[in-house]
């Protein structure tokens, strides 16, 4: 990759990627509309549009403290259950919170992964979830990455700042040595720049960027290999 420092032009290599895992490396939004679409089909409900705003609103209230994630997706599914004026039973919720490993990668992400691999990167996720959770979706997916931070390990949730800091502190790493990658503006983008890191906005949805300014901006994953050499 090639920077300006002081006027001229040197080639800068990052040593640390750290990735959001859902919604950036796996398909959140497809999975949540066909796991939670079930469990509403289930009990009547058909919805005509989109349930994946209501799910993202819900979700961020339920991360308002340190509850593990399994909780956070429970209360979530009753909550749009409630939304849609029906009830579940808790065990249905329950369900809903276990499909987190069988939500699909994107199609570049395992190959872009193991190729950021042999180009020498190391490869970390931070993600919104439980240890078990995240364990699975890796084993599960086939994803290639040398570590991985959780909500559960830093008793928060992103856009709160404990990711980073125990990424900083665990892998001795800096932030000028670390590209963050990840598709939330709200989760990512917006608290990993205020920290100071680069970040790459991998822009899976089409969305505005609402006043973020990423470093660099994608559609897609595999895009990331034309400017990490």
């Amino acid at each position: 990759m090639i920077a300006l420092v002081d006027g001229r032009i040197v080639a800068v290599k990052f040593q640390y990627l750290t990735f959001d895992c859902y919604g950036t490396l796996i398909d959140w939004r497809k999975g949540i509309e066909a796991h939670l679409g079930e469990l509403l089909r289930k009990n009547g409900v058909v919805p005509k549009k989109t349930i994946f705003p209501i799910y993202v609103k819900f979700e961020a209230e339920e991360e308002s403290d340190s509850k593990p994630y399994r909780e956070v997706l429970k209360n979530t599914a009753t909550r749009i259950a409630s939304h849609f004026g029906i009830s579940v039973p808790e065990e249905q919720a329950e369900e809903f919170a276990k499909s987190v490993p069988h939500w699909m990668p994107f199609s570049d992400t395992t190959e872009t992964l193991k190729e950021l691999g042999r180009r020498g990167y190391k490869r970390v996720i931070l993600s919104n979830v439980d240890r078990d959770l995240l364990r699975e979706t890796i084993l599960r997916n086939g994803l290639e990455v040398d570590g991985f931070i959780t909500a559960e390990d830093v008793r928060s949730y992103k856009p709160a700042v404990g990711h980073w800091n125990t990424f900083l502190e665990r892998y001795k790493a800096s932030k000028e040595s670390t590209l963050h990658i990840a598709q939330s503006i709200y989760h990512d983008v917006l608290p990993a720049t205020k920290l100071g890191f680069k970040v790459a906005w991998i822009n899976r949805y089409g969305e505005e960027n609402a006043g973020a300014s990423p470093n660099y901006t994608f559609n897609d994953l595999k895009s990331l290999l034309t400017i990490l050499s």
